[in-house]
């Protein structure tokens, strides 16, 4: 049978799907080449050696009834500012404490400069001059973090308060809120389209950037039961890319079922993070995620890119590190 390869997308604006899935399969060849799987690239771009499927959910962040093409972006209320904030301020946190304790994480002088102000834009001094309302101070840090890599790959040439929007994606998300004509909340519907990509009678591969990661696990959790005899799950290789799992106050309490805990669908899970991604704060996810039934965790696995733009999903899935294990497992399940 060929196995259903499902892509979950993360932050940003509006994308083509159509696009975006044969960006992120011919990154996903790149990294098999150098991988050593060159003979086996072309039944990936070709579409015989996998059912890939692109989980689009992005235009969900849009306004319903806006005007214009793609409609004008719904913007967050206060308390996904804040959630928004804590997040940064967490991630901020991570890093700068990364940094003093790992000679391989050693930040510029630049970089630790801008995280530091960024911190002290996102929690003030108590009375401090300009502290302001939170999406005030979310839009100034994020400035400030704009001249750090791992933000500066989700900003581009963006303005900062953009980068704010898709930022606060995450916290729409996880706020549960937004209920459409039908009463069905934002994260109701977004798992629904990921999991309509999902083939029920297995077997998937899913791979997860970004917030896509926390949209993935929910799903999976809500969409598919164990093999009943443990032997086929149906999912046998989960991979996660720059996760913001590990987020603990601002991201984790949030996530359902909670505590976090791998799904029973899953058979194997390989989390991958880059040092300069700020994203995938705190990135040892096996340190608070339960095993599974079957005694599944995940296993966690630093990769490093070179230059500045180190959070966008095809620059995971062009290391080898990523695309050797998905080419394997692609391989293996197609020979059944």
């Amino acid at each position: 049978m060929k196995p259903r390869l499902v892509f979950v997308h993360g932050i940003g604006g509006p994308r083509d799907p159509v696009a975006d899935l044969d960006e992120w399969l011919r990154a996903v060849a790149a990294g098999a080449g150098a991988a050593g799987h060159s003979a086996k690239i072309s039944g990936l771009t070709g579409g015989w050696a996998a059912d890939a499927r692109f989980a689009y959910y992005g235009d969900l962040f849009r306004a319903a009834g806006s005007q214009g093409a793609g409609g004008a972006a719904a913007g967050p209320g206060e308390e996904d500012d804040e959630l928004l904030a804590g997040l940064l301020l967490e991630a901020v946190d991570a890093r700068l404490a990364d940094s003093s304790s790992d000679p391989d994480a050693a930040l510029s002088a630049t970089e630790a400069r801008a995280l530091r102000h960024a911190r002290t834009q996102l929690a003030p001094p108590s009375g401090a001059q300009g502290a302001g309302a939170p999406a005030r101070r979310v839009v100034n840090a994020v400035t400030t973090l704009l001249a750090v890599p791992g933000v500066r790959a989700l900003g581009g040439w963006l303005s900062a308060r953009t980068t704010a929007g898709m930022l606060g994606q995450v916290a729409r998300y996880l706020n549960r809120a937004e209920p459409d004509a039908t009463g069905a909340t934002l994260d109701q519907r977004i798992r629904a389209r990921v999991a309509a990509c999902l083939d029920p009678e297995g077997p998937n591969v899913v791979v997860a950037h970004s917030l896509g990661t926390v949209v993935a696990l929910e799903t999976l959790h809500e969409a598919l039961p164990a093999s009943p005899d443990g032997r086929h799950p149906g999912v046998p290789l989960l991979i996660t890319l720059g996760s913001p799992l590990g987020i603990r106050t601002a991201v984790q309490p949030r996530v359902r079922p909670h505590p976090l805990a791998t799904p029973d669908s899953v058979g194997r899970w390989l989390n991958f993070w880059d040092r300069d991604d700020l994203v995938a704060a705190r990135p040892h996810l096996e340190d608070f995620v339960r095993p599974n039934a079957a005694a599944v965790a995940p296993s966690s696995r630093r990769v490093d890119s070179d230059g500045a733009w180190v959070h966008p999903a095809a620059k995971y899935l062009a290391q080898p590190h990523v695309a050797g294990p998905l080419m394997e497992a692609l391989t293996t399940l197609g020979e059944r």
